[in-house]
């Protein structure tokens, strides 16, 4: 984990997340997570650590190529927040190394719910204080699904590990990044659903 504590992360200090430790086990099920894709991640960690700037680049590169994207990080008349972007940069790299290495614990589920609900009307621009738009579509929620997993391979492959090493830490991190937007999605849904 970082030395430096991004501004806005709160990891260990939020509250209860609705989805229990036995609701996630089922979660992790249905998305074939095992104790190797856990190891894995690890070793993902170990892969990315020094890569994390870099990752942020293409992810950043992709949303700022988008002007549909980029409007999460402007004012309502489309002035981009540098600084907001900068801030939310700070904890996306936090959050690369924590799906790597933290345990799908109490607080980790606590987190994955403040996560969701940061991107919702609820708490949309709360954490920064931003004069931005409002909450992100859910649409864009579920199709950052495949960006930020695709863009990972070639980081994965970038410390010499055999064809196997890096094809479990890419289904790992796939799987682990389909289980948290399940967790982010969460807050946009009723409770009858």
């Amino acid at each position: 984990m970082s030395a430096q504590r991004p501004a806005g992360y709160d990891y260990g200090s939020t509250p209860p997340g609705p989805v229990s430790r036995a609701e996630l086990a089922k979660l992790e099920a249905s998305v074939l997570f095992t104790a190797e894709d856990e190891q894995a991640l690890r070793m993902a960690g170990d892969v990315l650590e020094d890569q994390v700037e870099d990752v942020l680049d293409v992810w950043y590169g992709f949303v700022a190529s988008h002007p549909h994207l980029v409007a999460y990080f402007a004012t309502p008349d489309g002035t981009v927040l540098d600084d907001y972007l900068t801030r939310v940069r700070a904890r996306f790299g936090q959050w690369i190394m924590d799906t790597c290495r933290r345990p799908h614990d109490e607080e980790w589920l606590s987190y994955a719910h403040e996560i969701g609900l940061r991107h919702t009307k609820d708490k949309k621009n709360q954490t920064d204080g931003a004069d931005s738009v409002g909450p992100v579509a859910l649409r864009y929620m579920v199709a950052f699904i495949y960006p930020i997993t695709a863009t990972m391979r070639p980081f994965l492959a970038n410390k010499g590990h055999d064809e196997a090493a890096v094809e479990s830490m890419y289904q790992a991190w796939f799987k682990s990044v389909t289980l948290q937007t399940a967790l982010w999605l969460q807050p946009y849904a009723a409770d009858q659903w």
